[in-house]
């Protein structure tokens, strides 16, 4: 395919010393990679060239670029609600009260305390959020979608992309300290996996009101907001990787074919790892709010059946 014309709506893929590209009936053409951004711009317009970079161009000034959109409007949400979110989850933590409505005759425990460990301050002084918090803030501060927010919402390294972070540093990605910390990122998942084992038991305890079967609006707060978690945990990269994404051939390995099978699930869920961070962590603020608000008194929970 000699003209740009004839490629429209095809993507490009990485191979070798070449670049391929993908056309949309299924056709392949072999580009050196030295002439891909001179045809990239002749095909795409000079705006969307994928494969130029500011340092390149000399654009080392922090925050200098040639893209022509508002770029910096997409790093707002992170911002906002990100930081509402660890601001809220600090003061709960640290708050140690209205997290369970057991004395109220409900069965509703906030995920900021599951598992709720020494309640009665026997040995441990403090709230007791501050002993679990730990494992969930570690498995989303280590996320790879939280990864790109956190580096271009807060540390602006870089901002955007084709956005300049400044010229002066040199790049390392994750290979040194601190940023190689995200390593223990699967480990963190590992962790993740338990805490979803308890808050399961919570949602299912939720139906229990004195022994009998009952659902409340906290009981389906609570089974959509582990339902949420749930999803989230297991569209992880980690667990694509542990399942099958570190193998070259499936046929090849044991259990070839379950292998396969599981990691086409869970890589659809990966798919729309960013939706389900977003959603579950949104939903698991809004339950402890819920679980709080009927607690102190300030909202009465409404029996559905």
């Amino acid at each position: 395919m000699p003209t740009g014309e004839s490629v429209g709506g095809g993507s490009f893929l990485p191979g070798g010393r070449h670049t391929r590209f993908q056309a949309p009936g299924g056709g392949a053409i072999v580009i050196c990679k030295n002439c891909f951004l001179e045809y990239s711009i002749r095909v795409w317009g000079v705006y969307n060239r994928v494969a130029d970079s500011s340092t390149v161009k000399g654009l080392t000034r922090f925050g200098s670029t040639q893209r022509r959109d508002a770029w910096w409007i997409e790093n707002l949400p992170f911002i906002i609600v990100i930081s509402a979110f660890g601001i809220y989850t600090t003061w709960r933590a640290f708050e140690g009260k209205f997290y369970e409505c057991y004395e109220l005759g409900l069965p509703y425990l906030s995920p900021f305390y599951s598992p709720l460990i020494d309640p009665q301050h026997h040995w441990w002084p403090f709230s007791p959020a501050i002993l679990i918090l730990a494992g969930p803030l570690g498995f989303r501060t280590s996320c790879y979608y939280y990864r790109k927010a956190i580096y271009r919402g807060f540390l602006l390294d870089p901002p955007a992309c084709a956005v300049s972070e400044g010229g002066g540093r040199k790049y390392s990605g994750e290979t040194s300290f601190p940023f190689i910390l995200q390593n223990v990122h699967r480990y963190f998942f590992y962790i993740a996996v338990i805490f979803v084992a308890f808050l399961w038991y919570d949602a299912i305890l939720a139906f229990d009101f004195d022994g009998k079967f009952g659902i409340g609006v906290g009981t389906v707060i609570m089974l959509v907001n582990i339902i949420l978690l749930t999803t989230y945990t297991f569209s992880c990269h980690s667990l694509r990787h542990l399942i099958g994404g570190k193998l070259d051939c499936f046929s090849c390995s044991a259990l070839g074919g379950p292998r396969h099978s599981a990691w086409r699930g869970v890589t659809a869920l990966n798919e729309h790892h960013m939706f389900w961070a977003w959603v579950s962590m949104i939903s698991v603020g809004l339950t402890d709010l819920y679980i709080r608000l009927v607690a102190s008194g300030a909202l009465k929970d409404f029996r559905l059946l």
